[in-house]
């Protein structure tokens, strides 16, 4: 198994997305640390924002992709 081709995604977008939504909840929501300069939450809500975004965009590629999959060859 290689590596994805050029526009393609690997099979980690779902995943990443999850996973950056989980990151963005614990700056968001569980850390009371501050830093000079930083605003963690605000750091939070843009993880949870780019990993909804990437979520969609992951999920909607997959059922393209599935879509492609299904049709008889030679139907576009």
């Amino acid at each position: 198994m290689g590596a994805p081709g050029a526009g393609t995604l690997g099979p980690m977008t779902i995943g990443t997305s999850l996973f950056l939504i989980a990151l963005g909840a614990i700056f968001k929501y569980a850390v009371t640390a501050h830093v000079a300069g930083i605003d963690l939450h605000v750091v939070g809500v843009i993880l949870i924002i780019v990993g909804i975004a990437g979520l969609i965009l992951g999920l909607f590629l997959l059922a393209s992709a599935r879509a492609r999959m299904r049709r008889p060859p030679g139907v576009w």
